[in-house]
Order: C-alpha cells, then sequence, then structure tokens
C-alpha cells in the first residue's frame, strides 16, 4: 500500500481526502492474511481515538495528532501482527451530568467547563442540578465516598452524530481497512451514554445506580493473548480503561503480563501529567502490565 502518499495527501486530524471506495482500490492487489489464521491472537484497543480529543478539538489533548499519526504508522507496519482492533467511541448529548447545562449556581449562571463540583458544593446550594436532582445529589456524593474522581464539568464534547463524534478520520480508514482485508468486522465498544454517569473506562461507569457493567467486553478481551493500548487521553480514559481492565483480568495474570501500553500513542490533559505517572507505575508494579513505546513493541 504506498501509505506515505496516502498519508501525506491525506494528514491526522483532517477531513478525508480519499473515500474509502478509493483507498481500497489501493490495496487492491495485496495479499494479507486473514485473521482467523493467527496463531498468536492480538487485539490493538484504541481508546476514544475521536476528533473531539484530537488538537484543537471540543476536548482536544495536545499532543493527539501526532499520536494519531504514529498509531497509523503502528497499524500498517504491524498489518498482520495485529489479529483484530477495538475501538472504544465516547459517545454523549448535551444534558449529562458532567456537562455544564446540567448544573446552575444562585443566579442562575453555568458552570465554566473544567470546574470541580464537590459534594460540599451541592450540599450547601452553591451549585444545583436542574435535573434529576436527587439522583444528581446521590452520584456527586457516592464519587466521593468511593474515592472516584470528583465530578468535572467538561466542555461539550463526543456529541452524537457530530463531526467530533467521529472517529479520527485517518485512523477510521486504517481500522476499517485492516477489518476488510483481515477479514472481521471492526469491534466497537460506545461508552457514556448514561446521563446520569461518567463513563472513563470501557468496562463501568465511575458510579451508577444501575448495573452497566460491560462484561462483553470483558469476555472478548479475555480471548487473546496479547493486548495492546493506546488512544485519548492517557490521564483519564485511558487510565481507568486500563485500571478496568487490570481489575477485572486479575486472574488472569498471564494476559496481563503480555499487555503493552504504546506511551507515543496516547497524551495527557494538561496538569494531570504527574498522577497519570504514579497510576501507570503503580499499574506496572501491582500487575505487570508494560509501557513501552510503538517501535519497542515486538523487538
Amino acid at each position: 500500500m504506498p501509505f506515505e502518499k496516502w498519508r501525506n495527501e491525506h494528514p491526522a486530524g483532517e477531513p478525508r481526502v480519499h473515500s474509502f471506495r478509493e483507498l481500497l482500490e489501493m490495496v487492491q492487489n495485496q495479499s494479507i492474511r486473514k485473521a482467523t489464521a493467527d496463531k498468536k491472537k492480538v487485539l490493538l484497543l484504541a481508546i476514544d481515538m475521536q476528533n473531539d480529543f484530537m488538537d484543537g478539538g471540543a476536548l482536544g489533548v495536545p499532543g493527539a495528532r501526532k499520536d494519531a499519526e504514529r498509531l497509523n504508522q503502528f497499524i500498517y507496519d504491524h498489518f498482520e501482527d495485529i489479529t483484530h482492533i477495538m475501538v472504544s467511541i465516547d459517545t454523549h448529548k448535551p444534558r449529562q451530568i458532567f456537562h455544564p447545562c446540567w448544573w446552575e449556581d444562585s443566579r442562575g449562571n453555568e458552570p465554566e467547563p473544567l470546574t470541580i463540583i464537590h459534594d460540599e458544593d451541592v450540599e450547601q446550594g452553591r451549585w444545583k442540578p436542574r435535573y434529576f436532582a436527587e439522583e444528581s445529589k446521590r452520584y456527586v456524593r457516592k464519587l466521593e465516598e468511593t474515592s472516584k474522581k470528583q465530578l468535572c464539568i467538561w466542555p461539550y464534547h463526543c456529541l452524537q452524530g457530530t463531526y467530533g463524534h467521529a472517529l479520527e478520520s485517518q485512523f477510521a480508514a486504517m481500522a476499517y481497512l485492516h477489518s476488510v482485508l483481515r477479514e472481521y468486522d471492526l469491534k466497537t465498544v460506545v461508552k457514556g451514554e448514561d446521563p446520569l454517569s461518567e463513563m472513563y473506562g470501557i468496562i463501568e461507569p465511575e458510579y451508577s445506580e444501575k448495573d452497566l457493567t460491560r462484561r462483553d467486553v470483558i469476555n472478548e478481551v479475555k480471548q487473546y493473548d496479547e493486548i495492546i493500548i493506546a488512544g485519548e487521553a492517557a490521564s483519564h480514559c485511558v487510565l481507568e480503561s486500563v485500571n478496568q481492565l487490570c481489575s477485572h483480568l486479575e486472574n488472569k495474570g498471564d494476559l496481563l503480563e503480555h499487555t503493552y501500553i504504546l506511551t507515543d500513542c496516547m497524551s495527557s490533559i494538561p496538569g494531570f501529567e504527574e498522577d497519570t505517572e504514579k497510576a501507570y507505575r503503580n499499574l506496572e508494579r501491582t500487575y505487570g502490565i508494560k509501557r513501552i513505546t510503538s517501535a519497542q513493541w515486538g523487538k
């Protein structure tokens, strides 16, 4: 495949130049082994590689475009080494508990993005929920009681059906190309649709009064010999996804020891770097997962 030419004509983070049909025509004479023929099953798990998380997006992560370029190169370089690609797709509507329109102060003003709402703020009326009042109050309280992240108000992002919600177009083209040529259906995990919870990780929300655990994802991941993880943001959705995978795969230590985090294919939201580094170090010590660069994998 003339990857360099295609990549130069279609840089990461920009709308697609070629149609998917044109991309397939570029590789029509390529002989690619089917995924079913793999002796070692390798899963590439790409977390939230969506336009709104690219540089300049609604919740842009500095460095995300370069991360996408490196991840696309990684897929190209290891086209027949990767058995399947699984992608998570953060999916929201405006009226969700972590968006500004859900809350107001005593004057009716909405919180600015990145405002942290504490249980004390709600109890003392500094912030009041406009919807599902009792459930919202319990949610903020339970977040603190269970030592989860405190409620952060995020900019409107990944709104269902918008450009920002879509997978970054170069990555989407590469992932779909991989699935067609290796003959499987691209695996997708839609997360974050519940209005009364946050879902950073791919398996379960931060807190919910409903059972939203994605057991189908757990069972799917267990089928592989090796897992490679990348995506955005390293400090939030990637980190929580890794946390959840480690927790649910704790009895499969051999798989966790063959779980690799591609450090050059993810970036942190600014201000969270130090805590993120500590968290990954702890996961490495506790579960045996490994952080490597995309160039180091398979060496």
